[in-house]
């Protein structure tokens, strides 16, 4: 009997190690989720790009609140954006995808990269197993791909494909409405060189490539990652404390919460977004930044009455609609982009 028991407990024991060793750690699981967020993320943008329609950039469109891992996801995205053209001539060489993979291309872009180029060791998932069981087509593919351009190694075909980097500032501009700007400077000094720019009031500028995302003064909201492009519209228009003041095209939110610091948090700020999905990352931005002044509203500006009594008392209006991005290409990411790669080309 205790020797029966025995080998039920080694049994026993032996299926719980099988179950743990087929359990993803909380790394697999977090690339997992991480991949299949970057590929809805690409999805928008190459959409976007094939209709020449702006859809915001990667960064706004990562940094929405339904994005939950945002560095891993940004990560991949761009790194799948830099490798797209190799991905897509390897998996049209490899011809290894079915009508099921060519509906979620994207996502198999995103695997792609990490088979190659990433972290292959945390790949789990249906998907991910297809192109596991791929892999030695696909990296054959990439071996034709290579003799074909002419060079012997990954880095090489990059280069070909490679946009000189713009070495531009990173932007931050201090909301006080939380914080003054002499101690953000503090604050920014203790990792980073800081300069005040000399045209927009608490702007302050980085050195090229200063990450800043996880950065407790931007967590809190006591900062905003804010192009100067970006910041000169709210300085422009000039409002005073205890003004009425409409953003007309409101959403994500980053003016809006310039106006309220530039109204010292005084008057009223009548925000309108169109788009439902906007309008939540506005509330969410808005809350951050502490600004009690503002009103928003899910609705068209067009669309308000202005014989209305309830605008009576406005005396400016923001109106600094979404734009096709072209004069912020670098700052948007668009380089990555394969319409943009391909007017590189032609130029």
């Amino acid at each position: 009997m205790a020797r029966r028991k025995a080998i039920m407990a080694q049994k026993s024991g032996a299926k719980e190690r099988k179950r743990e060793e087929k359990r993803p750690s909380n790394a697999e699981r977090s690339a997992y989720f991480a991949r299949r967020e970057a590929a809805k993320v690409l999805r928008s943008m190459l959409q976007g790009d094939a209709r020449r329609r702006a859809v915001g950039s990667i960064k706004s469109l990562v940094y929405s609140p339904s994005i939950r891992n945002k560095k891993a996801t940004y990560a991949l995205v761009c790194q799948t954006l830099k490798h797209l053209s190799i991905i897509k001539d390897v998996i049209e060489e490899a011809n290894i995808l079915s009508a099921k993979q060519k509906k979620q291309k994207e996502l198999m872009y995103i695997i792609t990269y990490d088979l190659l180029f990433g972290q292959e060791g945390s790949l789990i998932g249906d998907a991910e197993k297809y192109l596991i069981l791929k892999k030695d087509a696909v990296q054959s593919a990439l071996s034709r791909v290579l003799r074909r351009k002419g060079v012997k190694n990954v880095e090489d075909l990059v280069a070909l494909d490679e946009i000189p980097d713009l070495q531009k500032p990173r932007y931050v501009r201090v909301n006080t409405l939380k914080i003054d700007t002499e101690f953000a400077i503090r604050e920014l000094r203790q990792q980073y060189a800081v300069q005040e720019d000399d045209l927009v009031p608490d702007l302050l500028i980085l050195p090229p490539g200063a990450d800043l995302h996880n950065h407790p003064l931007v967590v809190n909201g006591s900062a905003f990652l804010q192009g100067k492009a970006s910041s000169m519209s709210a300085v422009a228009l000039g409002p005073k404390p205890g003004w009425e003041v409409i953003d007309a095209c409101a959403a994500p939110g980053n003016k809006t919460l310039h106006l309220a610091a530039l109204m010292k948090g005084k008057g009223k700020i009548i925000a309108c977004e169109l788009n439902r999905e906007r309008v939540k990352r506005l509330q969410d931005n808005v809350k951050l930044g502490g600004a009690t002044n503002v009103k928003i509203k899910h609705e068209d500006f067009l669309n308000l009455d202005p014989k209305d009594p309830a605008y009576a008392k406005v005396r400016a209006i923001l109106l600094d609609p979404s734009c096709s991005g072209s004069g912020t290409a670098f700052e948007r990411l668009d380089h990555l982009l394969p319409s943009h790669s391909a007017v590189i080309m032609l130029t």
